[in-house]
């Protein structure tokens, strides 16, 4: 088709459905979650204080914009793999880009309201290699990503649930092996770029260009048909759609790097999910008599304290619990809280294989999507450049996988946003 024939074809193309209008809002749902959001803070605040308190805030806020962007990591690789659309990655890639700008400063400063300031920066090594890639898989087979499993099970996902048990047995599970990954297997060594003679100028500005290579050829890949523009989501109207409606997604990835540059000020590290669901199940078999102390994970001195301390006391937990109730008070202001009851037998068996995947996939690979890809990326870790190469080969193998528990895949002339 020529450039005419194809500017003819979108001038005589069927305009963009319009968006519904949002559905009523449901007090008595963001009621009930704002009150479950002050008791939380309060027993942050009397058992940790002032810092964790905050930084229980900053999750809420994540839990709010997670949900109004609909920012997606599962569903962004999954579009660019199945039909080279590359929108979501693009929003990744300007997420990032500001994260750096944001990080840059204060990692060079080395300091931040509680003292030292350190970056995610972890080893090249074959955990990372084989987790990132089970992390892939177990995405698209879980159907959502370690943030995506927070703020869905807040917006009444309760399929999601099913993921999360999945999550966290498979994070307990990569606890207990971890010293094998790191230890017995090969482990190669710690690459930040601003440890290099570029210095952090350098490190940032090589950042900035490949994440601008790569936003380039998301677009250069596109398939050259037109497809059919997606249905937008319901919106209100006004100066409402600020807490009703549905953000585009370059706001989230503003907001979303804004706020883990905050969490890297305010606690001297970045914005993490997953080690938190490692100590969720590790304290549960504990209290079955099963000896978690004496793993090696958890007998690192980083860790050990974690294990003895109250979960309201850890940084991680403390924001992933904000996420909930932040998506649970936002859905609910959206009129979108819907709790899903019936769960399909093969979407239950994927999900919960999938949190696996997931769950272990993070541990031995230090992060998942947030802590790995976002924070070291962000931190301008090698390690999270190659989290994200690897857990975009991993799509490939669950896209191929995902029919087999009744899921589907997107189709080049399907509407995707």
């Amino acid at each position: 088709m020529t450039v005419t024939q194809r500017r003819a074809a979108a001038a005589t193309a069927p305009p963009a459905p319009a968006a519904e209008t949002a559905p009523p809002a449901q007090p008595a749902v963001a009621t009930l979650g704002l009150v479950a959001a002050l008791v939380l803070g309060n027993a942050v605040f009397r058992e940790a204080g002032s810092t964790m308190l905050w930084l229980y805030v900053i999750g809420v806020a994540l839990g709010l914009v997670l949900f109004h962007s609909r920012f997606g990591f599962t569903s962004a690789w999954r579009q660019l793999v199945a039909v080279r659309q590359g929108k979501a990655l693009r929003a990744h890639m300007l997420m990032l880009a500001v994260a750096c700008i944001l990080f840059a400063p204060i990692l060079a400063g080395g300091v931040s309201l509680a003292g030292e300031a350190n970056g995610f920066v972890s080893p090249v090594g074959a955990g990372l290699f084989v987790g990132a890639l089970l992390f892939g898989v177990g995405m698209q087979l879980g159907g959502s990503c370690a943030s995506g499993t927070l703020f869905a099970i807040g917006s009444g996902q309760t399929a999601i649930l099913i993921t999360l048990a999945g999550f966290i047995g498979g994070s307990v599970l990569g606890a207990y092996h971890f010293a094998f990954w790191t230890e017995t297997m090969p482990t190669g060594p710690t690459v930040s770029l601003a440890d290099t003679p570029l210095g952090y100028p350098g490190a940032l500005g090589v950042s900035l260009l490949a994440m601008a290579a790569i936003a380039a050829s998301t677009v250069l890949v596109a398939r050259r048909r037109r497809r059919p523009e997606p249905a937008p989501p319901p919106v209100a109207q006004g100066a409402s759609r600020a807490w009703r409606g549905s953000w585009p997604l370059w706001v989230g990835a503003l907001l979303l790097a804004a706020l883990n540059a905050t969490t890297l000020l305010v606690s001297g590290t970045p914005w993490g999910v997953t080690s938190a669901f490692a100590l969720w199940g590790s304290k549960l078999i504990s209290a079955f008599g099963v000896d978690v102390a004496a793993w090696p994970y958890w007998a690192a001195p980083e860790n050990a304290p974690k294990l003895e301390a109250s979960v309201l006391a850890d940084k991680t937990s403390v924001m992933d619990l904000g996420i909930i109730l932040g998506a649970l008070i936002a859905s609910a202001l959206a009129g979108s809280f819907v709790v899903h009851r019936r769960i399909p037998g093969r979407l239950a068996l994927g999900a919960v294989l999938g949190g696996l995947l997931m769950g272990y996939g993070a541990r031995i690979a230090y992060g998942c999507n947030i802590g790995a890809y976002f924070g070291g990326i962000a931190s301008f870790s090698l390690h999270g450049w190659l989290w994200g190469a690897l857990a975009i080969a991993g799509t490939f193998v669950g896209l191929r996988l995902r029919p087999i528990f009744g899921l589907t895949n997107p189709r080049p002339d399907d509407s995707v946003c």
